[in-house]
C-alpha cells in the first residue's frame, strides 16, 4: 500500500422487513427491502495494523478488538492495514453502520462475494452491493432493484439498541408481526419502552407514521421534514443512493 485512502460508508435504512422464520442454529431468515443514504462512516486506510474509531457520541459503544467487523473484513481479504474511522452513523441504531464499515473495506479490497461477505454480519453482503434491493435467506440473497429517487427524515435516539437482543425478544414474544412493515418493531419496543418516546414526537412533528430502521432505534418517515426536534436531537433528511460504482 503506498499511500493512504479513504472510503465512504454509506448507512442502510431498511425500508420494511418481514421475518420468515428461524434456521436451525438460530439465525433469521428475513425478507425486506433496503437502500443505501447519504449518511456516511468515513474510513482512512494505510499501511500498518491497528484500528482507531472516532464515535458520533451516542448510540452503543463500538469495540475494536478481534469481534470488530472491519478487522474480520481485513481477515477475510488476508491484508493488514491501519484503519481510522470516523463514525457519522451511529452504534446501535438500526443503520447497519458496521456492516457498512466492513463493506467499504471489502469494496476497498476488490471483494465481490456477497455470500462469504454474509458471514461476517447479516447486513454486510447489502451493504457491499448498496443502493436499493431486495435482501432474503439470512441477509445473503442480495436482489438489486431499480433505484428510486427518494428523500426521508431519520430520528436517532441518543442511544443504542442491540440488535442480538431484539431478535430474541422477538422470538420470546412468539414471532409476532409488525404492523407498520416491520416485524422486529414488536420486539424492539417491548426490549426498550422508550422507543415510543421517539416515535411519537416524529410522528406529530411531520403528521406522518414512522417506520422503525432494521432492529431500531432510528425512526424514519418519508419525506424531507425541516425543524424536527426532540430531546435536543435534530432529526437529519437523508436522500436514496444508486448501487456502488
Amino acid at each position: 500500500m503506498s499511500e493512504a485512502v479513504t472510503v465512504k460508508a454509506p448507512a442502510k435504512l431498511t425500508l420494511n422487513l418481514r421475518v420468515m422464520g428461524v434456521r436451525a442454529d438460530g439465525y433469521h431468515f428475513i425478507d425486506a427491502e433496503m437502500i443505501s443514504v447519504d449518511l456516511f462512516d468515513e474510513l482512512r486506510v494505510e499501511a500498518g495494523s491497528g484500528l482507531d474509531v472516532v464515535e458520533a457520541g451516542s448510540g452503543l459503544t463500538v469495540p475494536t478488538g478481534a469481534d470488530n467487523l472491519i478487522t474480520r473484513a481485513l481477515q477475510l481479504l488476508g491484508v493488514s492495514a491501519s484503519v481510522r474511522v470516523d463514525k457519522n452513523i451511529p452504534a446501535g441504531a438500526g443503520l447497519g453502520g458496521g456492516s457498512s464499515d466492513a463493506a467499504a473495506i471489502l469494496r476497498w479490497g476488490g471483494f465481490t462475494d456477497e455470500v462469504a461477505a454474509s458471514a461476517l454480519g447479516a447486513d454486510v453482503a447489502f451493504c457491499l452491493v448498496g443502493g436499493r434491493a431486495r435482501v432474503s435467506g439470512i441477509g445473503e440473497l442480495v436482489e438489486p432493484l431499480m433505484h428510486v429517487p427518494r428523500r426521508f427524515t431519520l430520528l436517532i435516539p441518543p442511544f443504542g439498541v442491540s440488535t442480538p437482543e431484539v431478535y430474541r425478544r422477538w422470538d420470546d414474544l412468539g414471532g409476532p408481526s409488525g404492523t407498520a412493515g416491520n416485524d422486529l418493531e414488536p420486539a424492539a419496543l417491548a426490549l426498550m419502552p422508550e422507543l415510543v418516546l421517539w416515535r411519537d414526537a416524529l410522528g406529530m412533528a411531520t403528521g406522518v407514521q414512522p417506520h422503525l430502521a432494521g432492529s431500531g432505534g432510528t425512526w424514519f418517515v418519508e419525506g424531507a421534514f425541516d425543524g424536527v426536534r426532540y430531546q435536543g436531537v435534530k432529526a437529519i433528511n437523508v436522500q436514496a443512493l444508486s448501487a456502488h460504482g
